[in-house]
């Protein structure tokens, strides 16, 4: 992949535990009815957009998204788009985890049972070296917090900046390039069905 090309790194659909704010790292939670129509939605927003290689997390909520945008024969499943494993902490809301643990954030505490942020950014640069090595744009189809340090890691900031990058569900942003420069050109811009997500 050659300066110019941009990379899609599109959220998927909601799911009853982005709805409830829970975390939701490996457990293969579905899409609701307004999932799959958002699904649809992000469709059409990329209906225009040349894509040449498709790359998605292989659990359900992102590939029944992808599919559903009209890309899922060429789409390519890796492990480096997995949500980030939250270990002891899957299914649970940080409202919930602060009774006990004040002032936690899975982006500053250790994640027992689970990744440490720069396991997760470890993985986000294996997603880029992959989009690196392909002639094209390329659309990756992954979770609010691997495509938060992805982005993170497309700019040079360590893994821990993800933070900083508000992402909602059935949204598209676009990493690109500025001369050699690696940039965020567009930021969560959601489909017109759009569900507004608590912040986990």
């Amino acid at each position: 992949m050659s300066a110019g090309h941009d990379i899609l790194l599109v959220r998927h659909g909601q799911t009853e535990w982005s709805v409830d704010g829970r975390h939701t790292g490996r457990s293969d939670i579905p899409l609701t009815d307004l999932g799959r129509r958002q699904a649809d939605a992000l469709g059409e927003m990329l209906s225009d957009t040349a894509i040449a290689t498709t790359l998605s997390s292989p659990l359900s909520r992102a590939r029944e998204t992808m599919e559903r945008t009209g890309r899922g024969l060429e789409g390519e499943l890796t492990d480096y788009l997995l949500e980030w494993d939250y270990g002891i902490y899957e299914g649970r809301r940080t409202a919930e985890i602060r009774l006990e643990l004040p002032h936690w954030s899975v982006w500053t505490h250790e994640i027992h049972g689970g990744e440490a942020v720069e396991q997760v950014g470890e993985r986000a640069d294996r997603a880029i070296a992959r989009a690196l090595d392909t002639d094209g744009p390329v659309a990756m189809f992954a979770h609010g917090h691997i495509l938060r340090v992805l982005a993170a890691r497309w700019t040079g900031l360590p893994a821990i900046a993800g933070r900083s990058l508000q992402l909602d569900t059935a949204t598209v942003s676009t990493l690109g390039w500025e001369r050699e420069n690696r940039v965020i050109r567009h930021w969560n811009e959601a489909c017109h069905l759009r569900s507004m997500d608590p912040v986990l």
